[in-house]
């Protein structure tokens, strides 16, 4: 049985050893995003994409069509990332460029740190979500900003401030729908009604704050824009299955690519899905027991990947920071499931991704069946069942 007790036992937990995990995960960052710029245009194509959203809201240029001699691939965010990446866009390419993943590897600390966890908790998480940082930075990514917007909403519906929750949900949900997920921290809430105008409120300001760059008809015609071009994303990526690319990297992902049934509709998933998240929330007396709290966003951090049909190799840090979460609120001694899935996300997740894989094995084996996304889902299931059936701790691992 392997023991997890040298995590603490081969470092002293302090803050000097918080300083030094902070230290590699910024240098580390820094260091991953200079290297792919040092490659060239062709290493950061998203960056690309990303630039463009700007670009073509200040000219009016349509935001979702093929623009091969900018960059490869289509844009799929809204309007509003265009406000995001604008101070971004308007530096030097490379410049803009490195910023933007050092911003997006600090926005995730900074909501890791806001959390408040106790100094052993917060060091874990880190270090979890290190590797899978890095795959997202390599891809100059939005991801891991996504992951930091669904934390933080989770933050300040638990101080009580939820009109910063509803303004980083609103936010995150019109630049790539994700952060949608954020709205089941309304039943944590000791201010429903606040939450739902501060919502609304939020929704509507950022839907026509992008009119500062660009026209109030074209915005308009943008949204339409934008919908149906979210609609052949998801045409594409059944299609993706079918060839074994690089989308869909999800449940259904493996079902499509293990069955060869490349038609099967996400809905034979996502339904169920959203049933056994939805079912935790009967358990009324739990809404304030700070693990129950903890589990139910490590869920709804995986659930927002694993079952997306647009998953793709970088988004899983938002995942397997869900998967850090849940790790941290399980009790001793570890059970041997437990200490499994956790292994398990870290191999098959994180370092598959990296060149401790042989090629071959990725493109023809983790690849070609969205395996990725299977240690995910291991976890996924067992946060269910905690959530569904488990007596929990009341101890949390929370500093207040």
């Amino acid at each position: 049985m392997i023991n997890f007790n040298w995590v603490y036992n081969s470092v002293r937990i302090g803050k000097k050893n918080v300083s030094v995990v902070t230290l590699v995960w910024f240098v580390l960052s820094a260091l991953t995003v200079f290297s792919e710029v040092l490659r060239g245009a062709k290493s950061i194509n998203n960056y690309f994409v990303y630039k463009g959203v700007f670009e073509h809201l200040v000219y009016n240029k349509n935001l979702y069509l093929a623009y091969p001699n900018e960059y490869v691939d289509l844009n799929h965010y809204g309007p509003t990332f265009g406000l995001l990446i604008a101070p971004f866009a308007m530096m030097p390419l490379f410049v803009g460029c490195f910023f933007w993943g050092l911003v997006n590897a600090s926005f995730l600390y900074f909501a890791i740190i806001k959390l408040n966890l106790k100094r052993k908790e917060t060091l874990i998480i880190l270090l979890i979500c290190l590797v899978e940082l890095q795959t997202s930075l390599h891809n100059v990514q939005y991801n891991p900003f996504i992951a930091a917007l669904i934390i933080l909403a989770f933050v300040y519906v638990r101080e009580e401030k939820e009109w910063i929750a509803a303004l980083f949900i609103a936010f995150g949900f019109l630049t790539k729908l994700y952060p949608i997920v954020g709205v089941f921290f309304f039943f944590f809430s000791n201010h429903k009604v606040s939450f739902i105008l501060w919502g609304l409120v939020w929704l509507i300001i950022f839907m026509v704050l992008p009119i500062l760059i660009t026209s109030p008809h074209f915005l308009y015609q943008t949204y339409f824009d934008w919908f149906h071009s979210l609609v052949e994303k998801t045409n594409e990526n059944m299609q993706c299955s079918m060839h074994g690319g690089m989308q869909d990297i999800s449940v259904m992902g493996i079902i499509r690519r293990c069955s060869k049934v490349y038609d099967f509709s996400a809905l034979w998933v996502v339904l169920p899905a959203f049933f056994f998240i939805s079912i935790p929330l009967v358990r009324v007396k739990l809404y304030k027991n700070d693990v129950y709290q903890l589990l139910y966003l490590s869920c709804l951090l995986i659930s927002t990947v694993i079952f997306s049909s647009s998953a793709e190799s970088p988004t899983y840090i938002i995942a397997m920071t869900g998967v850090a979460f849940w790790w941290i609120v399980q009790t001793k001694p570890y059970s041997t499931l437990n200490k499994f899935a956790l292994i398990f996300a870290i191999v098959l997740t994180s370092l598959s991704a990296t060149d401790l894989f042989p090629g071959y094995i990725k493109v023809h084996y983790i690849v070609a069946y969205s395996l990725k996304a299977l240690p995910c889902f291991v976890v996924w299931s067992l946060i269910i069942f905690q959530l569904l059936l488990k007596k929990l701790n009341t101890i949390a691992p929370i500093s207040i």
